[in-house]
């Protein structure tokens, strides 16, 4: 994803690996130790590099999963078909591994705990991953700002942090729309979000939230004018586009 830097925080740092664990059966949550780090946002990412024996070198970016936490930093990767870096986070790197970090980066799609608007959080994807670091935050500061997350993906086996979003959590409303493959039972036959879901799971646009919409660029266009469609006012509906990159 293409977003603006942070001045005075490009300077690559050796980071090791310290936890990994699987969401899905093609994304994975790295945990790396960063000695210096300075600390991020929810909504924030971080360069990522690595460097073969020969020299060679790979760059991706990658969303952070969770506020800042000391040293920590915290990635969920995607593993992109044919790709030449996830695969290979996702698969091949093991503990006490070293990668180079650079950042944090990004200073608009962010969300602060001190901003008492009511927030609403559309992901398709792993756009879900920018977002959950939101939740996060809120629930690391015992935040009481309404939110609201609607989450678009393909199936119940796509979900990210599946433990974390069915678990209650005191002013956070939840919404799942699924686009090729529904649990069974569900409500919602399966298909793309629409001006229904974003209409019932969001908030009046008289309420004035703050709108974050993450995922594909063709999903964010599409979410973006639904929201300026029902009333939203441009201004507060911050949006992060990904696509390939060579993974």
């Amino acid at each position: 994803m293409a977003r603006a830097a942070i001045p005075g925080r490009l300077n690559w740092r050796v980071a090791t690996l310290v936890e990994a664990m699987d969401e899905t059966p093609t994304a994975r949550t790295l945990v790396f130790d960063a000695p210096g780090w300075p600390g991020h946002l929810a909504g924030q990412h971080v360069d990522l590099r690595l460097t073969a024996e020969d020299g060679y070198q790979a760059q991706r970016s990658y969303s952070l999963a969770a506020p800042a936490d000391g040293t920590r930093v915290p990635l969920t990767v995607q593993r992109v078909p044919d790709g030449e870096v996830s695969p290979y986070l996702t698969e091949g790197l093991s503990i006490d591994y070293p990668v180079e970090l650079r950042g944090p980066v990004g200073g608009w799609f962010v969300w602060r705990p001190s901003d008492p608007a009511p927030v609403l959080l559309v992901g398709g994807g792993s756009g879900i991953v920018p977002l959950m670091a939101m939740l996060r935050a809120r629930r690391a500061t015992a935040g009481r700002v309404p939110f609201r997350l609607i989450y678009s993906l393909r199936s119940p086996l796509d979900r990210y942090y599946a433990g974390e979003l069915t678990q209650p959590d005191a002013g956070v409303d939840i919404t799942h729309v699924y686009t090729r493959t529904t649990p069974e039972g569900w409500p919602r036959p399966p298909g793309r979000i629409g001006v229904a879901d974003v209409n019932t799971g969001g908030w009046p646009a008289e309420f004035a939230p703050n709108c974050f919409v993450c995922g594909p660029t063709g999903f964010v266009e599409t979410v973006a004018g639904i929201l300026v469609a029902l009333g939203h006012e441009a201004h507060r509906i911050r949006t992060e586009r990904f696509g390939p990159t060579g993974g």
